[in-house]
């Protein structure tokens, strides 16, 4: 691969107060793109694989790139400005006279949800990836507290033992009984 790239994958999609917080990044480093919920919603379906009645805005571009014989080679997030990210898509073509590649300017966001939907890599230039902030302890702790909130609750009645089960008192007074029982017996 490439030493100015560095391959990177989706590790969360959050919801924030103005959008969503899409955590990018590999073993080394995670950090994180902000965008609009409309394209947060449609980063976490193509997560999900999530099927839709008509195809969103997304989907269009995928089936026009499809009906036109291209296909989405690699997505690079190749330049970040004031926390504002840039990237390319890079498109090849190949018919009766040749191939051509395409590269073309998109928002991050965008290029995520075409890279997600088609199954192809997501890169960052490595002077990007060496300038974000390393997000990784916030997003684990992010996890964390979600898991933690979407874990079973135990029931505040655990500790009463219910109705139809017999208690410790009831089990030995019925053992005694049956003592009493076979000893009658003999």
């Amino acid at each position: 691969m490439n030493p100015d790239v560095v391959a990177v994958t989706i590790k969360g999609v959050m919801p924030t107060a103005n959008g969503c917080a899409v955590f990018l990044g590999n073993e080394d480093k995670t950090f994180v793109i902000y965008v609009d919920h409309a394209v947060g919603g449609a980063i976490q379906m193509a997560l999900s694989g999530v099927k839709k009645e008509r195809p969103l805005t997304h989907d269009l571009i995928g089936q026009i790139l499809l009906g036109l014989g291209a296909r989405l080679e690699h997505v690079l997030i190749n330049h970040v400005e004031e926390a504002t990210f840039f990237a390319r898509i890079l498109l090849s073509m190949e018919n009766e006279l040749g191939k051509k590649l395409l590269e073309i300017d998109a928002r991050p966001s965008d290029s995520i949800v075409l890279a997600l939907q088609s199954g192809r890599p997501i890169y960052v230039a490595q002077k990007v990836f060496t300038t974000v902030e390393d997000m990784t302890e916030i997003l684990e702790r992010v996890l964390m507290q979600q898991a933690a909130e979407n874990a079973p609750q135990p029931d505040e009645d655990d500790d009463i033992p219910d109705s139809d089960s017999e208690s410790d008192e009831d089990t030995d007074s019925d053992d005694e009984d049956k003592d009493e029982d076979d000893e009658d017996k003999r």
